[in-house]
């Protein structure tokens, strides 16, 4: 067992996650901190206003930690001396501004974290010019949808290499002992000063409720800062050597955001701020004592020659409390490299394992702090604004039961500073190869009653909790069981996978009672989270009326049903019972599995068409009539995610199961496809449950695999390059609604602008094809094969198609023969710079022509699935 090892096991007992990456990355312009009366969070606090204005919901840093509930906070800052601003947090364009909706316009990298971030580093690019606000604002502004997002490396700064490369460390001495250090490269010819500002402060608790008590910290020495906060024990805050030491308060400043006057004892959140690049030496607390407070380093940083600067909280007092420092850096350092090569034992490619570790990096470095009462929100400010009497009937006012204040897993702490369901669902699967607690604990934290609505739903995301996500939480539930329990040598967590199932159970219900409108089996959905995948936003009512029946809703909830069934036998293995629930669940896959495929003898002629052999949603309208949209998307693709094989010895202990699946193959021969069965020699009998049957499942795979539709060299496309040159159009009226293939950023007004589902990559669906795959090749083996790619005349395996497809996934980022990554396309600086080559970003989504990295920069749960693909393709 390594040393990480044993502090994961020990975090049971000792609690070695109190600290860790806490803080977003941004806090301003998101819907939390919103009291305006139009609902526009973006422009309610903006970034000219987040130095100066206290949040009520959480806090925000560059780098930065703090504890599980948010009291103390620690982040760097700092001042290239021509900014009109400390570089507190990082920049980026609200939703309105981007030509593609909102983007971070920062260059940072997620380089290493262990799950109980014993170690954790990262590195941030800080320009020595001033910081091209105004410019990235004013030229993305002017574009339009077409045309590229305008980035900071378009601006020039970096082109004469004259920025700062800071890397931020953190080794924990104990539970409650934290070093930290950043060490700043001038990659610039010249010297370079640069004011460096180690801050900690308190959350502000206590501007929201008269009753709380104010924390306090005060300087106890030159080098040495006191917090007291009444929730938790006393710290000790010390710096490497005397730099000036400011105090001010976390609290808003009424007199630049508001113009209320100045009171002689007002020392506001940005004093700090104000002292340091405006000289206001009264914005400070001359008592030197606050809830704010920051050393002051100002250096002069030579080419080659690094800096490296200190400090440590520690609720214990040290006399020397950095003498073991440079010791203790290199142990946890040692320590997070043996725990990751353990994990890495299979992989050869030094390229590959980079990849891997800094996907596993950027997903422990985006947990964060998530405070959110609706109840109280939809009240209002107190003390401060009045808010729409609409308010109580608008946003979010139908999960007044939602009261969190937990660590989850973000999508991007700076795009996404707000847990999405089934991200989160995606992100725990790898999570789980290296924390399996915090992935089976997130996971259980969204069954909850403070997360799920009491009629069974679950919290989409923050801009509207009702949205409608795909049900993936059961799929996500079982993969983690099955990973905690292969870790543990066969032992599962039933109590885990009891305790959700019972949960899931409410889930379901609310979709079968609310996404099924007519009782058919064909499921609405609605939203799923696919954006501008169709003609219509499906989120909204339809400009025709009526409703639409969809392939994907209706895919994603016959693998529901799968899942659900699959949990239901493994549970039964200990508890007969749920025998009873398994026949549900089978009998639920049954009725989907007629319906979609038009077998339901009421003149439905369900979701496949016969001509084209591909799935597609039904739009249904108010007069009766119907009519298929015959886009070739993913949506098409989906229902090849319901399968599952099922081997004799999973059921043979029960009866009553067992009786209903001979029943159902006597009495429905025509379906036998959809539950085939065979016995091998020495290996049993095993049946697939699947919507397809396998001349279904070949013609959907030979599409699938076509180079001029949805393979491309980095994966399987959202939307078939056949639409390029053959648009798909819906007349409405006076107009023609078109879906178009746009491989990269859409053209789309729909979702602000960020919709991009037209023809990008998108890893998650990916993934579920990959592992759908494998799952036909369990049960179909060596004997059945299709061409690879279509036209090639190679016929491979559904075994090697997998391993193919996941390799050309992995192209995106790995090197190619040219030494380059495709998820950077033409960036050459990204590309040969030795400062940058090696550093990954991993991006939401990507171009489906190119391999180029689009969207939100840092999306490393969602894309960071990847890390398990890598497994998977290493272990076979």
């Amino acid at each position: 067992m390594t040393a990480e090892e044993t502090r994961l096991h020990e975090s049971k007992k000792r609690h070695w996650k109190r600290w860790g990456p806490y803080l977003t990355d941004r806090q301003w312009g998101t819907v939390r901190e919103d009291y305006s009366f139009d609902g526009n969070a973006w422009g309610f606090i903006t970034h000219d206003h987040a130095r100066s204005k206290a949040y009520r919901w959480g806090e925000e840093g560059i780098g930065g930690i703090c504890d599980e509930h948010q009291h103390i906070c620690f982040a760097f800052a700092f001042w290239n001396g021509k900014d009109p601003l400390l570089k507190e947090r990082l920049f980026g364009l609200t939703g309105p501004e981007g030509n593609h909706g909102e983007d971070v316009k920062e260059l940072y990298y997620y380089l290493d974290s262990t799950p109980t971030h014993s170690y954790m580093k990262m590195l941030y690019k800080y320009p020595q010019q001033a910081f091209p606000y105004s410019q990235l604002v004013a030229e993305n502004r002017a574009r339009n949808r077409q045309q590229p997002e305008f980035e900071i490396l378009d601006t020039g700064i970096f082109d004469n290499n004259e920025y700062f490369d800071i890397f931020l460390e953190y080794a924990k001495v104990d539970t409650d002992d934290i070093l930290i250090r950043a060490t700043i490269h001038n990659r610039s010819d010249k010297p370079a000063p640069l004011t460096v500002l180690p801050t900690i402060w308190f959350r502000n608790t206590w501007s929201w409720n008269n009753y709380n008590t104010i924390p306090d910290m005060r300087a106890a020495a030159p080098d040495t800062i006191i917090l007291e906060h009444h929730a938790m024990d006393d710290y000790h805050f010390y710096f490497d050597g005397y730099p000036l030491l400011l105090f001010c308060d976390n609290e808003s400043n009424k007199e630049r955001l508001y113009g209320q006057p100045r009171g002689k004892s007002d020392f506001y959140k940005d004093g700090i701020n104000d002292f340091v690049v405006e000289g206001k030496r009264e914005s400070v607390n001359a008592k030197r004592r606050g809830t704010k407070a920051a050393g002051v380093y100002k250096i002069n940083v030579k080419p080659n020659e690094p800096v490296t600067l200190q400090v440590r909280l520690s609720r214990k007092a040290h006399d020397h409390p950095f003498t073991e420092a440079a010791q203790t850096f290199e142990s946890r350092k040692q320590e997070a490299d043996e725990f990751y090569n353990k994990i890495q034992c299979n992989i050869t490619d030094a390229d590959v394992k980079n990849i891997q570790r800094q996907a596993f990096a950027g997903m422990m470095w985006s947990k964060q702090f998530y405070y959110y009462n609706v109840k109280e929100w939809i009240e209002g400010e107190p003390n401060n604004f009045q808010v729409s009497p609409d308010r109580k009937f608008g946003r979010n006012s139908h999960w007044k039961h939602i009261n969190n204040a937990d660590i989850i897993s973000m999508p991007d702490k700076w795009e996404y500073p707000w847990y999405a369901a089934w991200d989160l669902a995606f992100h725990c699967v790898p999570i789980a190869m290296i924390d399996a607690d915090f992935a089976k604990d997130q996971l259980l934290l969204f069954l909850s009653e403070n997360y799920m609505h009491p009629n069974g739903q679950i919290p989409a995301y923050e801009w509207n909790f009702g949205d409608v996500n795909p049900p993936v939480h059961a799929w996500a539930v079982l993969r983690v069981y099955r990973k905690d329990k292969r870790a543990k040598g066969g032992k599962g967590d039933m109590s885990f996978l009891e305790r959700a199932f019972h949960k899931l159970l409410l889930n379901f219900t609310w979709w079968i009672n609310r996404k099924d409108s007519t009782g058919n089996n064909i499921f609405e959905g609605g939203f799923l989270g696919l954006d501008n995948i169709g003609v219509f936003d499906r989120s909204s009512p339809l400009p025709t009326g009526g409703y639409i029946e969809q392939a994907d809703g209706t895919g994603w909830m016959a693998m529901y049903s799968l899942n659900m069934l699959r949990i239901a036998i493994e549970l039964a293995e200990h508890n007969t019972v749920y025998q009873d629930l398994a026949i549900k669940f089978f009998d639920h896959f049954l009725n989907i599995a007629l319906a979609i495929n038009g077998n339901m003898g009421n003149n439905n002629s369900g979701l496949w068409d016969a001509e084209e052999n591909f799935f597609f949603d039904l739009l249904c309208m108010p007069d009766g009539s119907s009519k298929l949209l015959k886009v070739r998307s993913i949506v098409g693709l989906i229902p090849l995610f319901a399968v599952e094989t099922l081997k004799s010895e999973a059921y043979e202990k029960m009866p009553e199961f067992r009786k209903k699946l001979n029943f159902f193959l006597k009495t429905k021969p025509q379906l036998a496809g959809l539950v085939s069965r065979y016995s091998e020699p020495g290996k049993g009998e095993r049946r697939l449950l699947a919507l397809l049957n396998k001349y279904r499942i070949q013609k959907v795979l030979e599409r699938m695999l076509d180079e001029t539709e949805f393979l491309s060299d980095f994966g399987i496309r959202a939307l078939s390059r056949y639409h390029k040159e053959n648009p798909y159009q819906f007349k409405l009226g006076d107009y023609t609604l078109t879906v178009d293939y746009q491989p990269g950023e859409s053209d789309s007004a729909m979702f602000g602008g960020n919709s991009n589902w037209r023809g990008p990559i998108w890893f998650p669906i990916n993934y579920l094809i990959f592992e759908s795959l494998l799952k036909y090749y369990d049960y179909y083996g060596d004997d059945f094969k299709i061409e690879w790619p279509k036209g090639s005349g190679k016929m491979l395996t559904i075994k090697d198609i997998t391993i193919m497809l996941s390799s050309r996934m992995l192209n995106i980022f790995r090197q190619n023969a040219d030494g380059k990554r495709p998820v950077y396309n033409g960036n050459e600086k990204m590309q040969t710079d030795p400062h940058f080559k090696d550093y990954i970003l991993f991006y939401e989504y990507f171009n489906g022509d190119n391999g180029n990295g689009l969207g939100a920069s840092h999306q490393t749960g969602w894309t960071g699935i990847l890390a398990d693909m890598i497994n998977k393709m290493y272990r076979q």
